[in-house]
């Protein structure tokens, strides 16, 4: 049998990138999966899709009620959608910017948690003491400064200490609901695809890829095999933690980091 067969998994912004790879890797692993995004895949995905919009709550609960409704469970929720919201210093960045990127990015992750509490909840555990696991996409720019993209960089350090409070409350009131947070350096997807058209593919990789001491950028898959581990009960024992997948990137300060500075 499947590790996670009989769970029921959301992940936002399945639709491509690491999303999409860890939609296929849960689904692989024998979970329900439902990708949940403001635009649809590419390409055929296995689960089924739901139209979401993560900035909304309206949407959020729209989207809880689905599935309990169809699935009558949650088990796993992935807060993956993001948005860069362009690159932007303190001072360039305006104010609808900014509020636009902390929706998507901070608001968003605090309503999937909230909600996929309030479902995970009503889920009998599988286990003793186990009864779901959140898994929050954040980034090294949560970890390490930058001059830009400030309204990002806020959005995914928040993201980083949500994880830690939401750990805690669900410990302390003995849910059996997990949450942490991954953070990934640079990885193959369609959020750099404006430097791709500008610079082309190959030459755009290798460049971002030498910012990284292992020399090369993620693929979506190595963060999906990461994302599987949490949302599992191989990772049993692990809450509020933080895990970084990102070539070395953050190890020293030997290279310039991801977003140009020293």
């Amino acid at each position: 049998m499947s590790e996670l067969s009989g769970q029921v998994a959301i992940v936002t912004g399945g639709a491509s990138g690491i999303g999409a790879a860890t939609v296929a890797l849960l689904a692989q692993a024998g979970a329900s999966v439902v990708s949940a995004d403001i635009q649809p895949a590419a390409r055929e995905a296995p689960g089924r899709f739901v139209k979401h919009d993560v900035a909304s709550e309206v949407s959020w609960k729209a989207l809880l009620a689905d599935v309990m409704q169809r699935d009558g469970r949650l088990d796993i929720l992935v807060n993956n959608a993001g948005i860069t919201g362009g690159w932007g210093t303190i001072e360039s960045t305006t104010v609808e910017q900014w509020r636009r990127v902390e929706a998507v990015d901070s608001e968003g992750v605090f309503l999937g948690c909230k909600y996929a509490i309030e479902g995970m909840k009503k889920t009998g555990p599988q286990k003793p003491a186990s009864r779901g696991s959140i898994v929050n996409v954040s980034s090294v720019a949560a970890l390490i400064g930058s001059a830009g993209p400030t309204a990002y960089c806020a959005a995914k350090g928040a993201v980083r200490l949500l994880s830690k409070s939401v750990a805690l409350h669900c410990a302390e009131q003995k849910y059996g609901i997990r949450c942490n947070s991954v953070h990934p350096g640079g990885v193959d997807t369609p959020i750099f695809d404006p430097l791709w058209q500008a610079m082309g593919h190959e030459q755009g990789r290798a460049m971002l890829g030498a910012h990284h001491p292992i020399g090369d950028m993620a693929e979506p898959e190595d963060l999906g095999e990461l994302i599987l581990w949490l949302a599992s009960d191989r990772s049993r024992f692990v809450t509020g933690a933080e895990f970084v997948a990102d070539g070395g990137l953050t190890s020293g300060l030997s290279r310039r980091n991801l977003f140009g500075t020293r």
